[in-house]
């Protein structure tokens, strides 16, 4: 969908001074066209209020939505609620009639002007930056925190509502609108925090780490380092600033447990003959109700990118270069004897040699392999997916016309199907024949599949993602992969009560010089997504948000304990490389968050004596090598401990 920003001046701290109490007002709708703006507007006006335009974009056609955040004042409560009761009244009517003009309405938590001091309180502030699903659990686990003082978390998002609704109900949390574009309004809030931590994608670091060391301030990101923020660790260094990456779960949590295995191994005089590391986001096994076992809590376009993606890893010696086009052919069958109930896959992830130098095993490894989990099957369609075309990009001749196709015509055309008209018969309720088994002959006539039953699985999985439907594709479209793109996002979301999964699995297969029998090694992180009060929380948002809070953790306990400056990375062997119970009690808080439960388990305890990382486990299970992570609650302290020894060398 096309829209125009209507670009506006930044908006002052209390832009309707002679009001008392305000409120953000978020309109979603054909607000212009069926002059719904101009019904909102004259509401507030009438009540006596008044009304600040915060944002607003314009939808360019007629079927486009325009969006608007009002902030909202007036004298008194009762005078604000009537104005919010009369928006209300707005979006709720007529509703269920399809001829009435549609408008969705999100209501800001209302404020008293110079009341809110958040930012002159007393005590350490964190800044976190985006406020998409990862971001409330980092609050929530910083807000929650006692032993430094109160932390106070200010959430800045590019739209308010969005911040105003991650930060609804967390104490001591307090929403920002932000554009981090804007470097003068960056480096206002920037100023006064005393860490960042940003969750935006890898393409903004840059910008923020400068802003963060003009400004002398600390910076967590859980992404991979990468050239451009190479560059920045003279500058890092010469303004005395800690830029903490890699706090994630991949980034992160996979570093400090592969360093864990391969220290110990190296402690004992081992080495490393073999690693393999195995990760993936995945629905829960209940959520996994699609042909692709799959569901997107994100673009699918990043993830279909990355399954094109080259990879190159080292398997007993050889070096396997696969090319991206082949990704998902190479795919093979996994299976863990702790885990039997899971049919997984796994494919290589990208370049994986570098670990072996990163790791400090590339000279006696004779294998390092990376690779990203699926649900087995999900790898041989999209495959399928491919060779038909749908992952082309370059804009096709059918989308680029002003009478759009429809999806079936669209997919005849990719399998080079005559556009006739032919209708399926039901048996047993479901159809066949006709179309559907000309599309079946064509995936097999041109090679895509070489047995009728993958044929039908192909099938039921265009027929799952509305592909064959006699519906036109919407103008936004304009390639295959757009296409596909659009419909994978609207039917392969999560359901309002579905969960996903993280699976982390580490094996290490390691020698020793002196006769010892070869030891291997396992490591497993099994974590799901959960509905607390009813309120989702993803496993993936848990697994990379918490470790990020307590990166922001660690370099407020170092603003009094440590001069240690630099860009650290999660593998480097002075991040993770004393994880011993001594060193977490000697290191980590005397107390962890205040009564709330961890978010992962309701423990409520950050454990700082409970050990290494999954050390339970360990400790029970050494002789067979085997290291479970069932319920990460536990091994926070760990976490917890590795980023201090990154600020404390």
């Amino acid at each position: 969908m096309r829209k125009t920003m209507i670009e506006l001046p930044p908006t002052p701290a209390n832009s309707l001074p002679d009001k008392k109490y305000t409120t953000l007002v978020s309109l979603c709708g054909h607000l212009f066209d069926k002059f719904l703006i101009n019904e909102a507007l004259d509401i507030i006006e009438t009540a006596g209020g008044s009304f600040h335009l915060v944002k607003c974009d314009v939808g360019q056609s007629i079927d486009d939505m325009s969006y608007s955040e009002l902030e909202v004042g007036a004298d008194d409560t009762t005078t604000l609620d009537k104005i919010i009761d009369s928006l209300t009244s707005i979006a709720n009517a007529h509703r269920g009639d399809p001829n009435a003009a549609e408008i969705s309405l999100k209501i800001g938590r209302v404020s008293e002007c110079g009341i809110d001091d958040s930012m002159d309180k007393v005590g350490p502030k964190v800044l976190i930056l985006g406020a998409g699903r990862v971001c409330r659990p980092a609050a929530e686990f910083l807000t929650s925190y006692q032993n430094i003082d109160q932390v106070h978390v200010v959430v800045a998002s590019l739209y308010q509502k969005d911040a105003e609704e991650t930060v609804d109900g967390i104490k001591n949390a307090t929403a920002a609108q932000l554009d981090v574009s804007d470097t003068e309004s960056l480096s206002n809030l920037v100023s006064q925090v005393d860490v960042v931590v940003s969750l935006l994608p890898a393409s903004f670091h840059a910008a923020i780490a400068r802003v963060c060391i003009e400004l002398k301030k600390h910076l967590v990101t859980a992404s991979y380092v990468d050239d451009s923020m190479s560059k920045l660790e003279q500058a890092a260094q010469g303004a005395g600033v800690t830029i903490l990456c890699e706090m994630g779960l991949d980034p992160g949590i996979d570093h400090m447990l592969s360093m864990k295995m391969i220290d110990e191994a190296h402690a004992l005089n081992g080495k490393i003959k073999a690693f393999t590391s195995f990760c993936g986001g995945l629905p829960s096994p209940a959520a996994a109700n699609n042909p692709l076992a799959y569901k997107f809590s994100w673009s699918p376009a990043g993830a279909i990118r990355a399954g094109r993606n080259p990879a190159v890893y080292k398997f007993l010696g050889e070096i396997i270069d696969v090319d991206g086009s082949k990704l998902y052919e190479s795919a093979k069958r996994l299976r863990l004897p702790e885990l039997p109930a899971f049919a997984l896959e796994h494919l290589p992830n990208r370049n994986s040699l570098m670990y072996g130098d990163l790791y400090g095993i590339s000279k006696e490894a004779s294998t390092v392999y990376r690779s990203t989990l699926r649900y087995e099957g999900f790898s041989e369609i999209m495959a399928i997916l491919a060779k038909i075309g749908f992952f082309d990009a370059e804009n096709h001749p059918l989308l680029q016309e002003t009478d759009r196709p429809t999806y079936r015509i669209f997919l005849n055309d990719l399998l080079d199907v005559n556009n006739v008209s032919t209708s399926n018969t039901k048996v047993n309720g479901e159809e066949t024949g006709g179309h559907d088994d000309e599309l079946i002959s064509r995936l097999m006539m041109l090679g895509h599949c070489k047995e009728k039953e993958l044929a039908v699985k192909i099938l039921k999985t265009i027929k799952f993602l509305g592909l064959h439907e006699e519906t036109q594709i919407p103008k936004d479209c304009s390639s295959a992969f757009t296409v596909i793109c659009q419909r994978m996002e609207q039917r392969m979301a999560y359901g309002h009560n579905e969960q996903d999964m993280v699976l982390l699995h580490h094996e290490v297969e390691v020698e020793y010089p002196d006769g010892r029998p070869t030891e291997k090694h396992q490591a497993t992180l099994l974590e799901f997504g959960k509905t607390e009060n009813g309120r989702p929380t993803t496993a993936m948002a848990l697994t990379v948000g918490v470790p990020a809070a307590i990166g922001a953790l660690v370099l407020l306990h170092s603003n009094h304990n440590t001069s240690h400056t630099d860009i650290l990375h999660l593998h480097q062997k002075e991040t993770c490389v004393n994880l011993s119970p001594s060193s977490v009690a000697a290191l980590a808080p005397e107390q962890g968050p205040e009564e709330r439960g961890d978010p992962a388990s309701g423990t409520g305890d950050l454990h700082p004596c409970a050990g290494d990382l999954g050390s339970v486990g360990h400790q029970a299970d050494r002789e067979s090598g085997d290291l479970r992570m069932s319920g990460w609650d536990e091994n926070l302290s760990s976490i917890y401990a590795a980023a201090t020894e990154a600020v404390s060398k």
